[in-house]
């Protein structure tokens, strides 16, 4: 997980990491009666440390896509979210996603924001961290940015002052699930994850983190 993405995987004021998916890992752990063994990097290199071997999931907010599950297998769905366009609240030229043609966002290499963005004709410049893509916005160095509504709202809850607004929002929700390595070697570990995912669902315990994370249950479609 990438450790800088609130309130999925951030650090607190003591430092210590938490968020939505440090919870859903942990569970997951102690469902498969293992220790949850962390570990933090920029989103680039998340799933190249899954295709070498370092890590045996990403617990990232990670959206399923054709192009990933090409590559990966993927857990049941654990969240749906839409995805939001975002830019300065004096800015008056971008209301849609179309109008991204020709302009420049922020967004994180690799992600499906970077993705759709270039898909609407817009030119990504890469960050690291949701700050530094709303910082990039407020300073005019990006003119848009494109990331997951719970996150936008969360940031403007904690930076009620950010010169910044939300101008629309996809009509679909992106499934949120675990990519894990394919092949058959992995088919019983991806459907142990299913079962921890469904006891959390059963038991209430994703509703309980998605409402203590987001204010709201985003754990279902």
């Amino acid at each position: 997980m990438e450790g800088t993405w609130s309130p999925w995987t951030y650090h607190n004021d003591k430092d210590e990491l938490v968020g939505f998916d440090v919870e859903i890992g942990r569970y997951i752990a102690d469902y498969l009666g293992v220790e949850a063994k962390f570990v933090e990097g920029e989103w680039d290199g998340l799933f190249a440390g899954l295709d070498s071997g370092m890590y045996d999931m990403i617990v990232n907010g990670v959206d399923e896509t054709p192009e990933r599950s090409e590559k990966y297998d993927f857990s049941d769905p654990y969240a749906y979210i839409h995805t939001v366009l975002v830019v300065r609240k004096d800015n008056k030229k971008i209301k849609s996603f179309k109008d991204l043609k020709g302009r420049i966002t922020a967004n994180s290499i690799g992600s499906t924001y970077m993705e759709l963005a270039e898909k609407y004709g817009a030119t990504v410049k890469g960050v690291d961290s949701l700050g530094e893509t709303m910082t990039m916005v407020i300073s005019k160095r990006a003119d848009a940015t494109l990331n997951a509504e719970p996150s936008v709202l969360d940031y403007m809850k904690e930076q009620p002052d950010a010169p910044i607004k939300i101008v629309a929002s996809t009509k679909d929700a992106n499934h949120v699930c675990i990519p894990i390595r394919k092949g058959d070697q992995n088919a019983s570990f991806r459907a142990e994850v299913n079962k921890a995912l469904a006891a959390m669902r059963e038991d209430g315990t994703l509703t309980k983190l998605s409402e203590k994370y987001f204010g709201s249950d985003i754990t279902n479609p």
